[in-house]
């Protein structure tokens, strides 16, 4: 009994040690944004405020349209997240049920864009989307989100989660009546809101966090994204780290918001296929 408390101890131990580097950016990101400059410029650098200096936060939405930005990024966050959980839930139906020539083999390719880097397809992704008019004006939201309304990721996910249901309860479902729209909606949807919030939670974090593509894509500065919104506070406010930090801090609320809260749903939709 002793020799297993002093394990689980150094399990802990290196478990903390190796959470500080991951939450010390965090930690830091949020404490530097209420840091006066005084603090901000001392050598070595100070972990702890001396005072409370809200203003920065209030620079923030001074200095850039920082509503804006947020309204965007929910745009364009939102509508990716609801058309990849959708289309997941289609094809992974498709795919774990529906009898159809070749599945295994389409099942393989699908699965095999995965294996495609972004880089290597972001130019043909502008270029069309650059000759169909999507980069003015309000059509500018739907170029952001158009190479993003599928994933292969959200749909192999939802596909081993589905098939661990059992045959009898589709046959159940099959022989009272229910067709395949019905046995989706009625019966496999409501006991998959695991492995779908799980989707849902990894599809917003990288939606919201997407950088490169609305860099390249938007022209018009009233439909820049939070993250290429703050980037101007870095090149207009250089002097003021303690603006830059405000604004990243102010970035990282949501997302920390949908981890804390969707964490749960992460671990339990990635493990919901693991056993068969």
């Amino acid at each position: 009994m002793k020799k297993l408390r002093l394990g689980q101890i150094a399990v802990y131990v290196v478990l903390g040690l190796a959470a500080i580097p991951v939450l010390f950016p965090i930690y830091y990101g949020f404490v530097g944004a209420v840091m006066g400059p005084g603090d901000l410029a001392t050598y070595p650098p100070a972990l702890v405020p001396s005072a409370l200096h809200w203003q920065n936060i209030t620079d923030v939405f001074r200095s850039v349209p920082l509503g804006r930005f947020y309204a965007n990024s929910a745009v364009q966050a939102g509508v990716i997240t609801v058309a990849q959980v959708i289309t997941s839930i289609f094809a992974a139906y498709a795919f774990a049920f529906l009898r159809l020539p070749a599945k295994a083999a389409t099942f393989s390719l699908f699965l095999a864009t995965l294996m495609v880097p972004w880089e290597a397809i972001i130019i043909p992704n502008y270029l069309a989307i650059s000759d169909w008019g999507l980069t003015r004006g309000g059509l500018t939201y739907l170029g952001l989100v158009l190479p993003f309304l599928a994933s292969a990721f959200g749909t192999f996910l939802l596909r081993q989660a589905f098939l661990q249901f059992p045959s009898e309860l589709r046959d159940a479902a099959v022989i009272d009546g229910c067709g395949h729209w019905r046995l989706l909606w009625r019966v496999i949807v409501p006991l998959s809101k695991p492995s779908i919030a799980a989707v849902g939670v990894y599809v917003f974090l990288s939606a919201w966090n997407q950088y490169f593509w609305p860099l390249i894509l938007i022209r018009d500065s009233e439909f820049q994204t939070l993250q290429i919104g703050i980037s101007q506070l870095n090149d207009a406010e250089a002097a003021q780290p303690g603006l830059v930090l405000a604004g990243v801090a102010l970035s990282l609320l949501p997302t920390l918001a949908v981890v804390i809260f969707g964490q749960r749903y992460i671990v339990r939709g990635l493990t919901a296929g693991a056993l068969r």
